[in-house]
């Protein structure tokens, strides 16, 4: 089998990349969405992130994957191993990388409960789904547009809730189904319904890159992968090691991160001048910005930090906005935030003396 395309060799297309990788950091946010061209590493993408995600520690044994370090999350079968014996030994694995397939079934996703040998023997047995093979992994769709809108109300819920219940006849089996959902599709294909759309904490639009260089750059490189993948991933060694390692330390650094109250009213602010609907793409953005600053190796989020989650939070979830007429930029998104913020906020010296307070047990002024 031939080595997976390194992702830091892919050209171009940051704004997909980052959506990744502060899912990456932060498996909380919410999945993410990316809509586009044919031919433009949607898929490469995304096989290529979980190809460098770091180890992650699990119950040996386990057909779930359970977290040895997060009791409250682990599967049925884990909670009555440690009932019984006390202990559970650990092991470590690579990140999971399941591809789900259009046609899959609601049985094929959630998993199975087999009745007639709980009735027969007074056995529970659970046959996993696609969701058991998926935690503290990658999840991937492709066409996700073409699945069925209740199949992917059942993943969009199972990532926002982190578990997986299954339950019939009287009989419920319960497992952690924590991943990072990514889903592709061609708008030409048909779209999602709006609350399907919704529930993908991020959204990115790609299309080809139109800078003749860059084309030939993409050109050069997928052939020279094409002639010997493990020679051409040898060659991007280097960085995949310091990237991998740059998100593992996100991922130890991001439930430190801290934010003001100023924080919360430029997100509120934003989201609410812009119409957007609901409250999800505010705590998206929370989380989005606190991944981003996980991510550069900070403990408290800034403008910056919001713009750049704004602009992965926001496209698909306004109406009548600028980013319909004319795409918002950062820099745009930015300032926006601070002229928000700026009005707002009575003066500078409240905001300084506010930035210095800790976290969540500051004084927080209104």
């Amino acid at each position: 089998m031939p080595a997976i395309f390194p992702f830091t060799a892919i050209v171009g297309q940051e704004r997909m990349k980052r959506a990744l990788i502060l899912n990456a950091v932060d498996t909380r946010i919410g999945g993410v969405l990316i809509r586009g061209e044919r031919g433009t590493a949607k898929s490469t993408a995304a096989r290529s992130l979980a190809a460098l995600l770091p180890h992650v520690k699990i119950v040996q044994d386990c057909r779930f994957g359970c977290d040895p370090d997060k009791s409250g999350t682990w599967c049925t079968e884990c909670k009555e191993r440690y009932a019984a014996a006390k202990n559970l030994p650990t092991a470590q694995r690579a990140t999971p990388f399941v591809n789900l397939p259009v046609s899959a079934t609601e049985d094929r996703v959630v998993g199975t409960l087999d009745i007639e040998k709980a009735i027969q023997k007074g056995e529970r047995h659970f046959e996993p789904g696609v969701l058991a093979s998926a935690n503290r992994g990658l999840l991937y769709i492709d066409e996700v547009n073409l699945l069925d809108d209740h199949v992917v109300d059942i993943l969009l819920d199972s990532a926002a809730m982190g578990v997986n219940t299954v339950e019939r006849e009287g009989i419920s089996f319960a497992h952690p189904a924590r991943f990072i959902l990514v889903g592709t599709m061609n708008p030409e294909e048909g779209d999602l319904r709006p609350q399907l759309l919704d529930r993908f904490a991020l959204s990115v639009d790609i299309v080809g890159i139109r800078d003749a260089r860059q084309r030939v750059t993409i050109m050069e490189r997928n052939l020279s992968y094409e002639r010997d993948s493990e020679a051409f991933r040898k060659l991007w060694l280097v960085k995949e090691d310091e990237l991998s390692q740059k998100i593992a330390l996100g991922r130890e650094l991001v439930d430190q991160v801290t934010h003001t109250s100023r924080d919360l009213l430029s997100i509120a602010a934003l989201t609410s001048s812009l119409n957007v609907d609901g409250h999800r793409a505010d705590l998206v953005i929370l989380k989005a910005a606190r991944a981003e600053a996980a991510f550069e190796g900070r403990t408290k989020i800034n403008d910056h930090d919001i713009a750049l989650a704004a602009e992965l939070a926001l496209p698909h979830r306004i109406k009548r906005t600028p980013f319909q007429q004319a795409e918002m930029t950062t820099e745009q998104l930015q300032e926006r935030i601070e002229q928000l913020a700026g009005q707002s906020q009575p003066s500078e010296t409240d905001d300084e003396s506010e930035s210095k307070q800790d976290g969540e047990g500051e004084e927080k002024k209104t």
